[in-house]
């Protein structure tokens, strides 16, 4: 049996409510059409501001729009969003992302990403999994504002292409890896 000390349950009470005041991650919305909205401007958000994601979108087989995911760590952290599949461009399924996180961090942060599942194979295991879990086969790109995506071999050879942008606020240790993917009624 593990003892929890008062200061490990006091930092995880702490991360937990910054977690939670750091709102706008789709908690408590009006479900699929307030995710559709959402989706909608983070996926035009890309089309205008990096125009080779277009590119991606073409040849993917499907798209996971998480239009924003709040993390937040003090010690121990975590992080959370709501979005939408959408294959042709419409959406077929709405997933959470969650990850919990521990060791050196602090801070919060509110961020968007997009997963390109650019084989069949790669979207049907997504879909017929009871919790997807990003991990190696994720090539993942962050773009900050006026950057290009660069197709490299990585990102062309990939079965799974991520892309992180829009990020506000301030946290250190940010990664998709270990961000579990599960399929959500909204």
């Amino acid at each position: 049996m593990t003892k929890i000390t008062r200061r490990a349950a006091a930092i995880g009470a702490v991360s937990g409510l910054l977690l939670a005041a750091a709102c706008g991650n789709g908690v408590g919305t009006n479900g699929a059409a307030e995710i559709d909205g959402r989706v909608t401007q983070a996926m035009n958000y890309l089309d205008n501001n990096f125009p080779a994601t277009r590119d991606l979108k073409d040849r993917a087989t499907g798209v996971l729009v998480m239009p924003v995911v709040t993390e937040a760590g003090l010690g121990l952290g975590g992080s959370y969003g709501r979005g939408a599949l959408q294959v042709n461009g419409a959406s077929v399924d709405y997933y959470s992302a969650t990850q919990a996180t521990w060791g050196l961090q602090v801070g919060a942060k509110q961020y968007s990403h997009v997963l390109y599942f650019m084989t069949e194979d790669a979207l049907r295991e997504f879909r017929e999994s009871n919790g997807w879990a990003a991990g190696a086969e994720v090539a993942a790109v962050f773009l900050n504002d006026g950057e290009n995506l660069a197709a490299d071999t990585t990102t062309v050879l990939s079965p799974v292409v991520a892309v992180v942008f829009g990020e506000a606020g301030a946290h250190l240790g940010a990664t998709l890896e270990g961000t579990k993917y599960t399929r959500i009624i909204p």
